[in-house]
């Protein structure tokens, strides 16, 4: 049976799920949602995804929201030995921790800082900025001697996180100026299996839509 992806292509989270389903090398039957129309209010999607969020992921009648669940689950059903999600306890948690500081922390700053200037045309919030830039600070240091965010191999907490810090690249954000950070981001990018195709390409989406919503 096809793997279902319900799925905006500007979306981070969305990003993320394309990312981790090229890196396990699966071909996943991707439907768009038409949010402007509210596709995800109607029955038939609320009956998947009660949060009328994207991205959803239906696999052999299993329906599961939450980006960062679906590209665990994918791996613990599609790649085990990929080393995408170790399966060693310490190894694990520690990726586990990254999964859960992108969207406790540095994606959740960013999404209360700049989505509301996006879509709601509110002005730019100083304190909520100054907090993407400590979150900023503690990735940097998370990358402190380490290749990847979580140690010396790709994991999802990266393709996590790089959906979530490509998108600052719409904002007023300057993550590059954080040294780490920096050199994790080109890392990720060369070494991500099918970057372009996954993240480059639907952050290019979403660069356009804030264009065309600023002008």
């Amino acid at each position: 049976m096809p793997i279902d992806l319900y799925y905006v292509p500007g979306s981070p989270p969305c990003r993320a799920v394309l990312l981790t389903a090229r890196a396990l090398n699966l071909n996943l039957n991707l439907k768009l949602v038409d949010l402007h129309h509210g596709e995800h209010l109607k029955p038939e999607y609320l009956k998947l995804n009660p949060q009328h969020t994207v991205p959803t992921l239906v696999d052999d009648g299993l329906a599961l929201s939450e980006s960062r669940a679906i590209i665990t689950y994918l791996v613990n059903k599609y790649g085990k030995a990929s080393g995408l999600y170790p399966e060693e306890a310490r190894a694990r948690a520690l990726v586990d921790q990254r999964l859960y500081f992108d969207i406790g922390t540095l994606y959740q700053r960013f999404s209360e800082y700049f989505y509301p200037q996006v879509f709601a045309g509110a002005p730019a919030d100083k304190e909520k900025a100054a907090k993407v830039e400590d979150a900023l600070k503690i990735l940097d240091v998370f990358l402190e001697g380490q290749k990847y965010v979580a140690g010396a191999g790709l994991t999802v907490a990266d393709l996590s996180l790089i959906a979530s810090v490509s998108t600052f690249e719409a904002s007023d954000i300057d993550f590059k100026k954080f040294a780490n950070v920096k050199r994790w981001y080109e890392t990720v990018k060369t070494t991500a299996p099918g970057y372009q195709e996954a993240n480059e390409k639907g952050l290019d989406a979403f660069k356009a839509l804030v264009s065309s919503m600023k002008k």
